[in-house]
């Protein structure tokens, strides 16, 4: 029996990390404030290390969305894989040359990971396991977590390319 709501436990679970990274950096400052010598600079880098969870937790939370969909996602060794009931499939990071994030008007959400095969990987934005493209995406070149971010939080029924390969970028004609 808990004190608290599901929606509350829910919510608390989805901002864990960030209050974590609070807990961290009050102590950081505290021991750098009340410390001489090492103390202080032994302070200052807990409390750094507080502020970079705070920074991961918030954007973590963010991404987070309410919605339930079928299937599970899974990253092993550079290749996303989605198992759903109905379709599936996967991708090499390295083979990746677009994603985009569509929302549609019945509020669907879903990733569309484009590589060189004819059939983009689907992937609803409410599998489980979803969570874990937001840190597998960092490591594509030049990749904005900050618009992947804020795709998912806009309500707006909307397709939006969240990355395109360097290599493989769109180039417009100059007009003349």
């Amino acid at each position: 029996m808990s004190w608290l709501r599901p929606e509350a436990v829910a919510r608390l679970k989805q901002w864990r990390e960030t209050m974590i990274g609070t807990a961290v950096t009050c102590v950081g400052g505290w021991i750098a404030l009340t410390s001489f010598g090492l103390g202080v600079l032994a302070g200052g880098v807990i409390a750094l290390i507080g502020a970079s969870l705070i920074f991961t937790g918030t954007r973590h939370a963010l991404f987070r969305t309410d919605a339930e969909a079928p299937g599970i996602v899974e990253v092993t060794e550079g290749r996303i894989t989605y198992l759903g009931p109905l379709a599936g499939g996967t991708v090499a990071l390295a083979d990746l040359r677009e994603v985009s994030f569509t929302r549609t008007h019945d509020g669907n959400t879903f990733w569309q990971l484009t590589s060189h095969e004819p059939q983009p990987l689907i992937i609803p934005a409410g599998a489980s396991g979803v969570d874990v493209l937001l840190d597998t995406f960092t490591a594509l070149p030049q990749f904005d977590t900050g618009l992947m971010v804020r795709a998912v939080q806009s309500r707006t029924p909307t397709a939006r390319t969240i990355w395109h390969h360097p290599a493989h970028a769109r180039t417009l004609k100059p007009l003349t």
